[in-house]
């Protein structure tokens, strides 16, 4: 695996991440100190990493490592700083303290799926990808989350589960080491959300990337990840691992919800 630290890209801070290729750009030149990479079971590591935005301090020191394969999703209350620590990660927001490793090859699922409407739908899982081969993996990632059928439709005639499935093939297609999801699923109704977890699962299962998942919903986050943290005040709290008895309680408490009172 390549490492990229990303401490100093060379990415422009100023462009939109809205019209700008959704994926982190696998070909900006590494600044990693080669004597200082990541160990060989991590995807990422993270060290003191702070960000502040007009005086506030929104990351406060973040110390965080994600294995390779690993399923991390990271809760907290709007404003936190989660979406700024997965900006970092992916190379869209440059202008933070600390030190970050992570891989290269990294891709980013924004809760809007950010198809481009004058390309089909097959154009935009392989918007970026070298000519030779990318059509042939472009139609191999539709039809791994069930759109091999909606190709050559376009963005518009999608409905939004669907749109949030070609967002997936775009990410997958690139066979990244990290996947980044800010949110993927918070524009979904209840059932297409479950039905988006299950097919997360066996992607990540099939492809097995790292990934962190940003997410308000601790059922979510349970149900997906293998260790959950919570982010108050730009602060990173102890890791959860799931799967262990009254985690749900746990994380609603750290996260300053009072079951009782809320009866």
């Amino acid at each position: 695996m390549t490492t990229t630290a990303v401490t100093t890209p060379d990415t422009d801070p100023t462009a939109d991440p809205v019209i700008a290729d959704p994926v982190a750009d696998p070909t900006a030149d590494s600044t990693a100190d080669p004597t200082a990479g990541l160990a060989a079971d991590l995807a990422v590591r993270a060290t003191g990493v702070n960000r502040s935005f007009a005086g506030r301090e929104v990351l406060a020191g973040v110390d965080l490592a994600i294995r390779r394969g690993e399923f991390v999703a990271l809760l907290g209350r709007s404003g936190s700083g989660k979406s700024t620590l997965l900006r970092a990660m992916a190379g869209l927001d440059p202008d933070f303290g600390g030190q970050l490793l992570v891989p290269e090859r990294r891709s980013v699922v924004f809760q809007d799926h950010r198809l481009q409407p004058w390309k089909r739908v097959l154009d935009n899982v392989v918007l970026g990808l070298p000519r030779s081969g990318a059509r042939a993996a472009g139609l191999t990632a539709l039809d791994e989350v069930g759109l091999a059928e909606r190709a050559r439709d376009w963005p518009v005639t999608l409905s939004g589960g669907e749109a949030q499935r070609a967002a997936l093939a775009r990410a997958l297609v690139r066979d990244p080491e990290l996947l980044l999801l800010d949110e993927p699923f918070g524009a979904l109704d209840a059932l297409t959300r479950i039905r988006m977890h299950a097919l997360l699962r066996e992607l990540c299962a099939r492809h097995r990337p790292a990934v962190l998942l940003v997410t308000h919903d601790v059922d979510e986050a349970v149900a997906l990840a293998d260790r959950v943290f919570v982010l108050t005040d730009g602060r990173l709290g102890p890791a959860h691992p799931t799967g262990r008895p009254g985690l749900r309680e746990r994380l609603l408490a750290e996260l300053g919800v009072d079951l009782e009172a809320s009866v």
